[in-house]
């Protein structure tokens, strides 16, 4: 389906909720538009497998005779911290110091949302880095997938390492350019 740009416009909104394994979710419109379709196949082209309830985010949309979906993701933004749970080994952490922290390409081992962690392989490491679904959270993702990309921002925590921050591969690598 080709679309004509011209048709398209950028929102910013808050995701509404996101269902990976249903394969979409709605973003609400900021502006109190109509929800927005936003499909995973739409997310993956950003470099995200799954998206925070809450996280904001900026989308290109178009309305079509179904109803407004979005087409490209711009920005996604992770949820208010106020409405995250603090994590112990974090409570001292700077935001500033966390995204000062090196970017450390891994892989996903596993990740279970049920008990809300998970472990990533760091390239040419051999300990396992924690995520805790709180991270995850704070980082605008609602899950992960085994043997997905990240690039992960890690510190000591008390039992190991563990992750500050999680991006999306194809993000993290943007950010570099």
């Amino acid at each position: 389906m080709t679309q004509d740009r011209s048709e398209l416009r950028r929102v910013a909104g808050h995701v509404k909720w996101f269902d990976p394994v249903k394969g979409f979710g709605f973003v609400l419109d900021t502006e109190s538009g109509p929800d927005i379709l936003l499909h995973a196949n739409v997310l993956r082209n950003f470099g995200q497998g799954s998206i925070a309830d809450g996280a904001a985010i900026v989308v290109l949309a178009q309305t079509t005779p179904r109803g407004v979906q979005a087409v490209e993701v711009l920005e996604i933004s992770a949820p208010e911290p106020d409405r995250m749970a603090r994590i112990e080994d974090l409570e001292d952490s700077d935001p500033v110091d966390i995204a000062a922290l090196p970017l450390e390409p891994a892989r996903v081992k596993w990740f279970d949302k049920a008990k809300g962690f998970g472990f990533a392989n760091v390239f040419g490491r051999t300990e396992d880095v924690f995520i805790h679904i709180e991270v995850l959270r704070q980082s605008g993702f609602s899950d992960l997938a085994p043997g997905e990309a990240v690039g992960l921002r890690v510190i000591e925590g008390k039992r190991g390492r563990m992750a500050a921050q999680v991006l999306a591969w194809e993000v993290a690598m943007r950010g570099q350019e």
